[in-house]
């Protein structure tokens, strides 16, 4: 996949309105989860698209794959949520946005940005839950303002693992539409968290750049879960 690719197999999953749809962005955080922890690998099991989200994973792709199948880019979740905002742009069109996550400032952040910058796409609405664990109530209120909004676009930013683990749990109750596991996006776009120069990200050096912002928060995981995603990827080498 490549975001050309990726933006036509959404917009044609969220016109056949027959069921929810499952797309993640996955970088090395989340491939060495889904090994590590079975119950976030199961939840991953279900999603209908996963996207390679950060350059390693990239690498350890085409490091397996025949020159003329080696994947020429990532797609990375921020990006691809700017791409199809801007390719869905008709005021009238069939493509309707729903934000999920977040706090109400950084939502308000978001619709600011996007109506700015994308002035006819159409964004139906938003919600900023509450933190913690949800009540079966806070999910069925959460499902009955997706399904009142006619969204076929549910871009859903709670973070990592929650977002995933969440609409896997739902994904069968949920209202049909594409449902995007996006993580940072919504604090990227809206201004509140920098992303890595594209230089760092072209040489698979973001997870540095983010550590350096926010080491407290985000040392142990990129510490475990990179170390992981080695450790797998060599032994994956070495049984192969």
């Amino acid at each position: 996949m490549d975001y050309s690719k990726a933006i036509s197999w959404i917009f044609e999953k969220s016109q056949l309105a027959d069921r929810a749809y499952a797309v993640e962005a996955a970088n090395t955080h989340v491939l060495a989860l889904s090994r590590h922890d079975t119950s976030f690998g199961e939840a991953m099991s279900r999603f209908d698209l996963i996207l390679p989200d950060g350059m390693p994973l990239v690498w350890s792709i085409n490091a397996a794959l025949p020159r003329k199948e080696k994947l020429r880019e990532r797609v990375y979740g921020p990006t691809l949520m700017l791409k199809t905002l801007e390719a869905s742009q008709d005021e009238n069109g069939p493509f309707r946005h729903f934000f999920l996550g977040g706090k109400e400032s950084t939502l308000e952040k978001l619709q600011e940005r996007f109506q700015r910058q994308f002035p006819q796409s159409s964004i139906v609405d938003c919600y900023s839950p509450p933190f913690g664990n949800w009540s079966d109530d806070e999910t069925q209120k959460i499902i009955e303002k997706i399904k009142k909004s006619k969204a076929n676009l549910v871009w859903v930013g709670l973070g990592c693992p929650k977002q995933e683990l969440w609409i896997a749990k739902h994904l069968d109750q949920l209202p049909p539409a594409v449902y995007f596991g996006i993580g940072a996006a919504f604090a990227f776009h809206a201004g509140e968290v920098k992303q890595a120069p594209f230089v760092l990200q072209k040489f698979g050096l973001e997870w540095l750049y983010r550590l350096a912002m926010e080491p407290r928060r985000l040392f142990q995981r990129y510490f475990t879960y990179n170390s992981l995603f080695l450790y797998y990827g060599i032994m994956d080498r070495i049984r192969h």
